[in-house]
């Protein structure tokens, strides 16, 4: 193969990024949706790789599953409540049905409504366990970020949030699909047709903010294990980066969206939320929590579960270390263990009456004590 023909290969093979024909599979009655999986494949990575960040910072196993049953739902309905309060003509305008607003599984999910709401429920959970909500922040914030990268595939299998029409290699080619029953035009149900003259070549915003997402999960356990961050701090980070991400990715976009000033809504928040977000970084100090502090409440299935601590605040267990660093053979650790000081061995010297030792010791006599000198 001439030099030409492998050039020209190598950019057929890197033209353009091509969309799914299709986001829905209908098995039997039961419709499959890639969106909605797509957002469910990100929750469980959030839950366990936050479980594992939890346990590593000195949390019970567990833990993040149990506020996870709080904070999702409330996520994703403070989600969906942004997305219809700021996109609200979809809804609610002219010719448009108010009931397709609960139509989660269409996309539609706002990150800050999602995050506002969310906290909340993570909330009601931090405090069922007894463990602190900045803490519990600080754990899952790269999985939560890690999580959105994965949620943003089901935004590629939905044709949506893309940019303007580019020449680029990586360009994102969009299909017209067509509902195979009815015959009409619908992006969410319909299959794609003729995929060899696609109706647009665009930025893939949406891959933008994939890749965006996961250099800031990246940034996020740097900064973590370099500086030993706490007090919500590390959270604040996740969302300064995400947000200096969000900014001009948003102003790429090309989809439908609600303008203030010819600028998206989503930029005007995502440049407060940065600012309020840096804002609590440089006015927040301390050291990381301490992990007793994170044991919280233990309920049914810990495995503590029913043991009462010792007065300290700690285990009733003794520790080998405990014991360890006590001078060996000292009477405090005998006592201690549980075993009776030794009786003092009894000596020549001991035998005396007691008042022959004192006075030895002291050099005093007693008013009616004879001189032993002057008897001999």
């Amino acid at each position: 193969m001439s030099a030409h023909n492998l050039a020209a290969s190598a950019t057929s093979f890197l033209a353009n990024i091509p969309s799914p024909p299709q986001g829905v599979w209908q098995i039997g009655p039961v419709p499959l949706r890639a969106y909605a999986l797509c957002i469910i494949a990100g929750i469980i990575v959030a839950i366990l790789w936050g479980d594992r960040r939890w346990q590593a910072r000195g949390g019970r196993k567990g833990v993040v599953t149990d506020i996870a049953v709080f904070a999702v739902p409330f996520g994703l309905v403070g989600g969906r409540l942004y997305h219809v309060a700021t996109d609200w003509y979809k809804y609610f305008g002219p010719g448009r049905n108010p009931l397709d607003a609960l139509k989660v599984w269409e996309g539609g999910l706002g990150i800050w409504g999602a995050v506002a709401l969310g906290a909340v429920g993570a909330w009601i959970g931090c405090r069922r366990r007894g463990v602190s909500l900045a803490a519990f922040a600080d754990a899952i914030a790269p999985a939560l970020v890690t999580a959105q990268a994965i949620g943003r595939l089901g935004n590629w299998f939905n044709q949506e949030l893309y940019g303007s029409p580019t020449t680029v290699p990586w360009g994102l080619e969009i299909y017209r699909r067509i509902d195979p029953e009815t015959g009409m035009a619908d992006q969410i149900y319909g299959h794609a047709i003729d995929q060899a003259a696609p109706l647009a070549v665009v930025h893939p915003t949406f891959l933008y903010e994939l890749l965006w997402n996961l250099l800031v999960a990246v940034l996020i356990v740097w900064a973590d294990r370099k500086f030993r961050m706490g007090r919500g701090r590390v959270f604040a980070l996740y969302v300064a980066g995400y947000t200096a991400g969000r900014v001009w990715i948003e102003m790429m976009r090309t989809d439908e969206a609600t303008h203030l000033l010819g600028i998206r809504i989503n930029v005007f928040t995502s440049l407060i939320v940065f600012a309020l977000a840096v804002i609590y970084l440089l006015v927040v100090r301390g050291k990381r929590e301490d992990p007793a502090s994170l044991r919280g409440k233990p309920l049914p299935g810990d495995d503590d579960y029913g043991v009462e601590p010792a007065a300290d605040g700690k285990s009733g267990e003794t520790s080998s270390t405990d014991v360890d660093e006590r001078p060996s053979g000292s009477g405090a650790s005998k006592a201690e263990a549980g075993a009776d000081p030794p009786e003092p061995e009894d000596s020549a010297s001991d035998k005396r009456p007691k008042e022959a030792s004192a006075t030895a010791v002291t050099g005093d006599k007693k008013p009616d004590q004879p001189d032993e000198t002057e008897e001999k």
